[in-house]
């Protein structure tokens, strides 16, 4: 069984441009105490073909008591530049593929 449990997550400053950091605000809850930091991770799919385009970034917060817990992840915008041409915003594809 989980330990932790995510709740909620809203997107902040949304809408916003591309350009701008992405902000999320996560809601969890812990079934125990966790003397470990917790990894949260964000990936930017800037490809559905390959992960070599994946943009990864990660914060860790802990340790956690037991209980309710919000926090805001922000994470810089991925690097236009690491996404591939026919990928790019305003192609038949776009990027917007986000994963917490």
């Amino acid at each position: 069984m989980a330990k932790v449990h995510i709740t909620n997550v809203v997107v902040l400053d949304n809408p916003s441009s591309f350009f701008n950091p992405f902000q999320f605000e996560l809601t969890f809850e812990c079934i125990e105490e966790l003397k470990e930091d917790l990894e949260w991770k964000l990936i930017y799919v800037g490809s559905a073909d390959s992960e070599d385009y994946d943009q990864v970034d990660s914060t860790y917060v802990g340790p956690i008591p037991e209980g309710r817990h919000i926090f805001i992840l922000q994470t810089e915008p991925p690097d236009v530049t690491k996404i591939p041409e026919p990928n790019a915003v305003g192609s038949e594809k776009l990027p917007y593929n986000l994963l917490i």
